[in-house]
């Protein structure tokens, strides 16, 4: 249910960037697209400065498919005043679906720089990967 609402029309645009048979989907979205019961059922916290981001590993398979994969991940933002948030991710199962949830505030109009570090369930290498983000209040 929270997959859904967190890839739904409405929401920022999921991303995803390839790492050799594993590819890493990212989005941000804003707390305030959450249903109250969903987000009082995970835990998060609704507001128009509050932002959720939803990140989920996927290895591609000889045959062609993809299978979602658990990962270790660390994480953390900050903005331009190096304001930082390390992340404490939940992660979540809702059937073969496996993701994982960090919650940070921002400012309208503020740039927000992402940074990751991860391993796939059973690597031992781990992958990095950074992006940034301007980030717009939804009333």
């Amino acid at each position: 249910m929270l997959l859904s609402l967190l890839f739904c029309g409405s929401a920022q645009a999921q991303r995803s960037e390839v790492f050799g048979e594993y590819e890493l989907h990212y989005s941000i979205v804003n707390t305030t697209f959450l249903e109250p019961a969903v987000a009082a059922q995970y835990g998060l916290a609704r507001g128009s400065r509050r932002a959720i981001i939803n990140l989920s590993l996927r290895e591609h398979l000889d045959d062609g498919s993809t299978v979602a994969r658990e990962m270790s991940l660390k994480g953390r933002s900050w903005d331009l005043t190096q304001s930082q948030v390390n992340f404490d991710f939940i992660e979540v199962r809702e059937g073969p679906a496996i993701y994982y949830i960090g919650e940070f505030k921002f400012i309208n109009r503020e740039w927000r720089f992402f940074e990751f570090n991860f391993s796939p369930e059973g690597s031992e290498e781990t992958l990095s990967f950074e992006f940034k983000q301007q980030m717009y209040i939804n009333d």
